[in-house]
């Protein structure tokens, strides 16, 4: 879903999860991962504390002033004249942000990256004040067409400012991902709308597709983009190449291990108790890194993984202090915070260079890092498509030995990774269930590479005792809903892990039906290969049927016959109940599942559909379908 999707670990996310084919699966892999969280409840949901718990202070700041949220009052105070937004959901926005900033001293200009959601965006007004000023924006795209949550705050105030940006000069980068309907719908409505309000468009907008290279789409709009800045502010590039390093290293001697991060994500001690939460929405679980990557890493560096470090940001003013939560052990580093399982992005292969003492080595991570075509078919073999991490790549090249605490600068954060909860609260209150698929592969170079977060959390055991298998996470909001009234009837379609949100639909529906409500008509269509091999959940959804339930169960075996049958043909097939269901009876339509081809190939289905029972021609029948979408009778969740 634009930079950031549910069951990360099986999808190209904007963190560059890889894609991993449906063959590669065989019932084997298939594991239905089912968190029963008596822990969970302990430590996240209902916990009642009966022991006295532990004091800690919370250092709170106080309520920001105009000129503390004001990031024209910073720029002038720190002598930076560029300043980059980010509307980031997984961390890769945000990360080109700083690359941005961090090009501009190679053009004798001074940049700093910024959160929307940190400042007033109102100060874009006052932006001419700073001589040679411009305001980049690199906003990703999240679900269908909606901003990131970071972003949400500035796209409303841009759709309802009256303000004059005349003078404001400006660049776009969206991130996106073209198997979605809205691709970069974020990026190109901040690209029209800073115009409608007046401001000065300095270069065309960039448009990254993360369903094809989106490193490759940002370096490419980056290395014309400069250029571009150059001819219009009269400036010329400095010819300083050199890397400049954000943040210092501290080590620690004699710190209070009370004080030291352990993995937490926010302040220390932070794992609180949370809302129960309601059907269909989505789990972010935050996982670790698998130890023996750690081990390696640190073999491979020599170092000392119990060191106590922290990586202190060189810009006083800047509102970032640290990389990730410091102070904390390089274990911790590697295991809680840092993304060190993806193929690294050019940026970091750049950085790296200098330390490569092979002259070989160093000029092929030079050319892998330059925006030549020799060296962009070179990084993407070498690097993306052999799926080679960092530890891959300190391996194949034995002369680049960095430094750990510059690779830890260097390297993303390990981001959350978000799963339909299948399971319903009203029938479940003690636990969260989630449905999904453990990643395991061999690269091509003879590697074995593995999801991080179904394989961490398959080696999760429930424990009695609610201490043992702690589980990081927290639960977010989706406006994929049960239907107000639950007589109104609902039609589900969701192949593969596409079935988990409708597992909890189904269950509370069932629970609904127990408290004597009127419960309309439940229909699912799921999919999958083979019936014996990976049909998902198929004695609960049979029982469901058996127990009227489920009011129809329409289940497509791809390959179980000579011709593929897809969820589509099914909806086709009984296309006059299914027009009824939505015509005549307001069905609501939820879809679940692949983004590239199964969810375009059912919309279409039920354009068809619509085509036919309702007599309109392909325009009117995908303005009809339009306008359930728009009044909440067509959801869709669904990632690429």
């Amino acid at each position: 879903m634009g930079d950031s999707c549910v069951n990360q670990d099986v999808c190209h996310s904007e963190d560059g999860s890889a894609v991993v084919e449906e063959s590669m699966f065989s019932m084997a892999d298939m594991f239905l991962l089912s968190l029963i969280v008596g822990l969970l409840t302990y430590w996240f949901f209902f916990r009642q504390k009966k022991e006295e718990p532990i004091e800690f202070k919370v250092q709170t700041s106080a309520t920001p002033t105009s000129r503390d949220s004001s990031f024209v009052e910073k720029m002038k105070k720190t002598g930076k004249n560029i300043v980059v937004f980010y509307g980031s959901q997984t961390g890769t926005g945000e990360e080109f942000a700083n690359r941005l900033a961090k090009d501009a001293h190679r053009y004798g200009m001074r940049g700093m990256a910024a959160d929307p959601e940190e400042f007033e965006m109102v100060d874009l007004g006052r932006l001419t004040e700073i001589d040679n000023s411009l305001a980049v924006f690199c906003m990703a795209t999240y679900g269908e067409g909606d901003p990131t949550d970071n972003a949400q705050d500035f796209y409303d105030w841009l759709q309802e400012a009256d303000v004059d940006l005349n003078g404001l000069k400006f660049a776009v980068f969206g991130l996106g991902n073209k198997t979605y309907e809205h691709f970069n719908a974020m990026g190109k409505y901040v690209d029209k709308r800073l115009e409608e309000l007046g401001a000065e468009r300095i270069f065309e907008l960039g448009s990254g597709d993360d369903d094809g290279n989106l490193e490759e789409d940002f370096i490419t709009w980056r290395e014309q983009f400069w250029p571009a800045v150059c001819e219009h502010f009269g400036v010329e590039a400095t010819g300083d190449e050199s890397s400049i390093r954000q943040y210092e290293l501290v080590v620690y001697t004699d710190e209070n291990m009370n004080k030291v991060y352990t993995g937490e994500m926010g302040r220390l001690n932070s794992y609180e108790t949370q809302k129960p939460y309601e059907s269909g929405d989505h789990v972010a679980v935050y996982p670790a890194n698998d130890s023996s990557i750690v081990n390696k890493l640190a073999e491979v560096l020599g170092v000392d993984l119990e060191t106590v470090i922290s990586l202190n940001n060189l810009d006083e003013e800047s509102n970032k202090k640290h990389p990730f939560p410091c102070p904390t052990a390089y274990r911790t580093a590697l295991t809680y915070y840092l993304d060190i399982t993806n193929p690294p992005r050019t940026n970091v292969l750049y950085e790296l260079a200098q330390y490569a003492t092979d002259p070989k080595e160093q000029e092929n991570l030079r050319k892998m890092a330059s925006s030549s075509a020799e060296g962009k078919a070179m990084y993407l073999n070498w690097v993306v498509e052999a799926r080679r991490n960092i530890l891959a790549i300190l391996e194949d090249m034995p002369s680049l030995r960095p430094p750990l605490d510059h690779l830890c600068e260097l390297l993303p954060r390990l981001q959350a990774r978000y799963y339909s909860i299948a399971s319903s609260s009203k029938v479940h209150s003690n636990s969260i269930h989630i449905c999904a698929v453990v990643v395991e592969y061999e690269s091509k170079t003879g590697r074995q590479n593995k999801g991080v977060a179904t394989n961490w959390l398959r080696n999760k055991q429930p424990n009695d005792n609610g201490h043992k298998s702690s589980v990081p996470m927290y639960v977010r909001k989706s406006q994929f809903r049960l239907p107000f009234k639950p007589s109104t009837p609902v039609i589900m379609i969701g192949p593969g892990t596409g079935i988990a949100p409708f597992v909890g639909f189904i269950q509370e529906r069932e629970w609904l039906k127990q408290q004597g409500k009127d419960v309309g008509e439940t229909v699912l269509y799921y999919g999958c290969r083979h019936e014996h091999e990976d049909y998902l959940y198929k004695e609960e959804l049979t029982k469901f049927y058996k127990d009227g339930v489920l009011t129809q169960l329409n289940v497509a075996y791809s390959r179980d016959q000579k011709e593929k049958i897809y969820v589509q043909h099914l909806l086709k097939k009984n296309k006059e109940n299914v027009w009824k269901l939505i015509n005549e009876e307001n069905a609501h339509i939820y879809v679940c599942g692949d983004a590239r081809n199964m969810a375009r190939d059912v919309l279409s289905a039920f354009y068809d559909i619509v085509e036919e029972y309702g007599q309109m021609d392909r325009s009117q029948a995908i303005d009809y379908i339009k306008k359930l979408m728009t009044k909440g009778r067509y959801s869709q969740d669904v990632w690429s």
